[in-house]
């Protein structure tokens, strides 16, 4: 069995997320103290900004479980909780859900294929559920069950992003602008990228641009100092806001967010830039307005081999980009359900193995027991009749085992696995 207790951004505002969030210098501490003070034999915590997780299998706990003590030991995950954040019991209210057996198996599944983030289909929760997983492991609090889960889980997701286009279209603003930059340019290497205002969505865009090669120019007015800095972080240059359409002429791309009250870039710096583009000048200009108000003259646009998009023109792309990925989401969604279906059966399965094995060693002391008075009351026989007599007496177990073994592991797959277990149990004496 295992038990899930947590809270995100659909049942809890940010503040509450962040006081319950766990500091990875502490995760380990918080790892033994769950295992220790919430009675499990294994325990993982997914802590990130958008949810705030707690798995565990309780002490003695197999197969699908009871309603009783899953309930006694989501309880206790939660005193865990609010104990080690210094909040009183109960005060979490509704904001915090309590899963267990098929549901919180269901529900870490969707986690790491990204069905559960505010945002479907990004890439990040994929690497922190990973990186939860590994924290536990070690920390010496993942177990078999655990583990297990882990395996298939991530697999699903890996599969759900490759099998589906859950992943594709950008959905975030700085992402969408530089997917256009990649449409438009096609590589981005050697690409020069101006930044007019050091803004954090304009960092975020520059950073990825960067990432794929291109070079960083940051412009800083009354914050120079600032614009130095992050332009340090790109490895690129600043310069002064006066030298606008010098850098406007050498730029592939622009990404402006200034927040100043009028227009930064005009019609005619943009013209101006076109005439000095040295040898360039039929090569496109990409111009990214983020800024309210915008910094850019929206006329800019009628020029030649200008593309212009501001905020709202991100956005409407942004908008038509989660319209497909939810479309795919419904394909992720059924593979995902599949993968889940088919660790359940194997989950509970789990119940009838130490049976099995034990039927079968069972019948294989029998066999040899028999065997042994056979040749005590037959005589010496040779190695051919002995490998036959092995060989038949193997077989005759083998057939008469089949069908048991069979059904035990269908009735653990449909739940009925611990009564039929202690039976046979009963019943052989095993």
């Amino acid at each position: 069995m295992i038990v899930l207790v947590g809270v995100s951004y659909r049942t809890a505002p940010l503040e509450v997320r962040e006081a319950l969030a766990f500091p990875k210098d502490r995760l380990a501490e918080a790892l033994l103290r769950l295992r220790e003070e919430a009675g499990l034999d294994e325990a993982m915590i997914l802590s990130t900004c958008n949810r705030v997780e707690l798995y565990g299998r309780p002490r003695g706990a197999s197969g699908d479980g009871a309603e009783a003590p899953a309930s006694d030991a989501a309880g206790m995950i939660e005193s865990f909780l609010t104990r080690f954040h210094g909040r009183a019991p109960g005060a979490l209210g509704d904001a915090v859900y309590r899963l267990s057996g098929a549901d919180a198996i269901r529900h870490a599944f969707r986690v790491a294929a990204s069905l559960e983030s505010m945002v479907v289909g990004e890439p990040q929760i994929l690497g922190q559920v990973k990186e939860a997983y590994h924290a536990a492991e070690a920390a010496g609090t993942l177990g078999a069950t655990l583990n297990a889960l882990r395996n298939r889980s991530l697999a699903a997701a890996k599969r759900a992003r490759t099998e589906t286009g859950i992943g594709r279209n950008a959905v975030s603003i700085a992402h969408v602008a530089v997917e256009l930059a990649r449409k438009i340019f096609g590589e981005l290497r050697d690409k020069n990228v101006l930044l007019v205002g050091a803004g954090k969505m304009s960092e975020m865009a520059a950073r990825t641009l960067v990432r794929g090669g291109a070079r960083a120019t940051v412009l800083g007015g009354r914050t120079f100092e600032k614009a130095s800095e992050l332009a340090a972080a790109l490895g690129g240059r600043a310069a002064p806001l006066d030298a606008l359409r010098g850098e406007l002429a050498a730029a592939d791309i622009v990404i402006s967010g200034t927040g100043a009250p009028g227009l930064v870039i005009r019609h005619e710096d943009v013209v101006a830039a076109r005439r000095a583009r040295k040898g360039r000048h039929h090569r496109p200009l990409f111009l990214i307005d983020i800024a309210v108000p915008r910094d850019i003259e929206s006329s800019v646009a009628k020029l030649g081999g200008v593309f212009l998009y501001d905020l709202d023109d991100l956005r409407g792309v942004a908008e038509a980009n989660l319209r497909e990925r939810m479309k795919e989401a419904a394909a992720a969604e059924t593979l995902i359900d599949r993968e889940v279906r088919q660790f359940l059966d194997w989950f509970k399965a789990r119940d009838a193995v130490p049976l099995v094995v034990a039927l079968r060693q069972r019948a294989e002391d029998i066999r040899r027991l028999e065997l042994d008075k056979a040749r005590r009351r037959m005589g010496p026989l040779t190695p051919e009749q002995e490998e036959a007599l092995d060989a038949a007496t193997t077989a005759i177990v083998n057939k008469l085992l089949h069908s048991p073994i069979v059904h035990l592991k269908e009735s653990a797959q449909n739940g009925h696995g611990p009564e039929q277990v202690s039976l046979i149990r009963k019943l052989l004496g095993l």
